[in-house]
């Protein structure tokens, strides 16, 4: 296969299949080249998030980060929103002109609606391509693969992903519900709400948010991660029950490979 970004040759090494995992979030997009076994074989490297974000520049962000890193024979790539079988069916962050919670840009709404993100990866890379939501390639690298597992991923907004027996199940935009007085999910508790609440109050609010989903799923297992899951209060953590684990927020990396095998059922 021919790897266009990071000289000549495939990334296989006796016969390991070597995947180039990317994952991109409103304030920063992350990537590393995983082994067979998800170990990273280079340094996780992270660029900000350039808006205003058409399909393009996208691409080509994506691309600059990735010839940075060793050549890898397949690509992850996990993005904000919904994605349906590789294609943009919304995106709440790169429609807009300077990035999260600043105005739609009417033009770039219409260039992400519909966008084939997956064949224009694998166009530009040059090896078969596998494009997520960003809480779904997160939560490929924790479920343990049975039951009902939730993931909620706590950073610019809401991340949810739902796996069932190991299977990634169709997405739903949950961040986009109403909460609370007409609040979203992103709104309630994304970052801009912990700056303002700070920590301890904000913490409260994930518990509050946990709670009220418990009914709606009954997981088996409900998963925190992102950037800010770390950040939840201890004591808010131990009230949620045991059926609640905080995971790194390298698992929107490590998650890369996995996904290959759980997204067979989207």
């Amino acid at each position: 296969m021919v790897v266009r970004w990071g000289g000549a040759g495939g990334g296989t090494l006796l016969g390991v299949v070597t995947t180039l995992a990317i994952d991109c979030g409103g304030g920063g997009i992350k990537a590393s080249v995983l082994d067979a076994a998800g170990t990273m074989r280079a340094r996780a490297l992270r660029v900000p998030t350039p808006y205003p974000l058409s399909p393009d520049l996208f691409v080509k962000t994506l691309l600059a980060l990735g010839g940075r890193l060793p050549p890898a024979d397949r690509l992850t790539v996990g993005m904000p929103g919904m994605i349906r079988h590789g294609v943009v069916v919304s995106t709440p962050h790169y429609v807009t002109r300077s990035g999260p919670r600043s105005r739609v840009d009417p033009a770039l709404l219409a260039e992400w609606s519909g966008y084939d993100a997956q064949s224009a990866l694998a166009d530009a890379f040059g090896v078969p391509a596998l494009v997520l939501n960003d809480a779904e390639v997160h939560g490929a690298g924790v479920v343990a693969g049975t039951g009902c597992e939730l993931v909620l991923t706590l950073g610019t907004g809401l991340g949810s992903a739902l796996f069932d027996g190991g299977r990634i199940a169709p997405h739903l935009e949950l961040s986009h519900a109403p909460v609370r007085w007409g609040t979203t999910y992103d709104t309630y508790v994304g970052e801009p709400e912990r700056r303002r609440l700070g920590d301890a109050f904000w913490s409260r609010r994930v518990r509050q948010v946990v709670e009220g989903l418990r009914p709606v799923f009954r997981w088996d297992r409900l998963y925190l991660g992102g950037g800010n899951s770390r950040l939840v209060r201890p004591e808010q953590l131990a009230r949620m029950g045991d059926d609640v684990v905080v995971v790194p927020n390298s698992a929107g990396i490590v998650g890369g490979v996995r996904a290959w095998d759980l997204a067979a059922a989207v």
